[in-house]
């Protein structure tokens, strides 16, 4: 009799532990110190983000959120690293669309599959990008752009912080949808591209709002148009692509959240709950709207389709333009 009690104590106590698991695991988490790779170098839109975010999950969760830039090959370093790390919430990634959606299709023998090797959290961030001409520039509005292209075609030079880069992307975009060419200047970065506009060596460039935004406020360079389906509230001025003519061209720059595939889903279901309060913090989503930035704050199941579509879209304009890495 005793052991057929101590028996059934124990499947109970198994029983109420695999009960009790999942919330036990969350309340667990994080018990130490949280690394955020970013996988571009520091003082960029996507570093900014993941600053912002590590301090105030910080102070929610009382335990460190320390900042790692993993720079280079357009973001995948990086990424490959969070994907190669234990799947226990410990190592996030913070990054553009370059590795969630455009790398696979631009580096052969990518180390990851964005698609299967992440457990995607949620868009944190979007932005529009912004058609940009140096101050001195003859042209005045988009209409003056695609004149001047489709009269000189294969002239107009147009800066971008690297193939694949989604200003490039938007230009390759644009060039496709409205049967024009121009010259692609691809930089290491996008602060010597901007610097070369503002020095008059490109003739334009398809700028992340936030990038640019205080040269465009000081007059040193020229919005012409923006890419969002709506006008931005830091340029209620600046048409969008849209209303300046070129239909069906709605493009976004965004930084996503994601972990290595596999995590706990109560885990799962803890980060994504302080990721989408950190952001919404008022002071944070202040700052965020100064520069362009909306916040988005999605599911790991819309985040998951989005990916998708972002996937397949950019797949297609990567092929129609032959475009490659080097």
């Amino acid at each position: 009799m005793k052991n057929q009690v101590t028996a059934v104590v124990a499947a109970c106590a198994l029983a109420l532990g695999a009960a009790m698991g999942p919330s036990a695991h969350a309340q667990a988490w994080p018990q130490k110190a949280v690394t955020i790779v970013v996988p571009f170098p520091a003082g960029g839109a996507t570093d900014m983000l993941a600053r912002a975010l590590s301090a105030k999950m910080q102070a929610n969760l009382g335990k460190s959120f320390v900042v790692d830039n993993r720079a280079g090959a357009g973001g995948t370093i990086g990424a490959a690293q969070v994907a190669r790390a234990p799947a226990d919430g410990y190592t996030l990634l913070v990054a553009s669309l370059a590795p969630f959606a455009v790398a696979p299709h631009l580096i052969k023998s990518l180390p990851f599959d964005p698609r299967k090797d992440f457990d995607l959290l949620t868009v944190a961030v979007q932005a529009p990008n912004v058609l940009v001409v140096p101050a001195a520039s003859p042209h005045k509005t988009l209409a003056d752009v695609l004149s001047s292209e489709k009269a000189h075609p294969g002239r107009m030079t147009f800066a971008s912080s690297g193939n694949g880069a989604s200003d490039h992307l938007t230009a390759e975009l644009m060039w496709q949808r409205t049967g024009t060419t121009g010259v692609h200047v691809p930089y290491k970065g996008g602060a010597p591209a901007i610097s070369d506009l503002l020095g008059n060596q490109v003739d334009a460039s398809f700028q992340n709002v936030n990038a640019v935004l205080s040269q465009i406020n000081a007059g040193k360079l020229r919005a012409l148009a923006t890419t969002g389906d709506k006008r931005s509230p830091v340029l209620p001025d600046v048409p969008t692509l849209t209303e300046a003519g070129v239909k069906d061209l709605s493009v976004y720059s965004w930084q996503g959240v994601a972990a290595p595939k596999g995590l706990p889903p109560d885990v799962k279901q803890r980060i994504h709950a302080a990721l989408i309060a950190a952001p919404g913090d008022a002071d944070v989503k202040k700052k965020f709207a100064e520069l362009g930035l909306e916040v988005v704050g999605n599911t790991p199941e819309q985040f998951a389709a989005f990916q998708l579509i972002e996937y397949a879209r950019w797949k297609k304009v990567i092929e129609t333009g032959k475009i490659t890495a080097d």
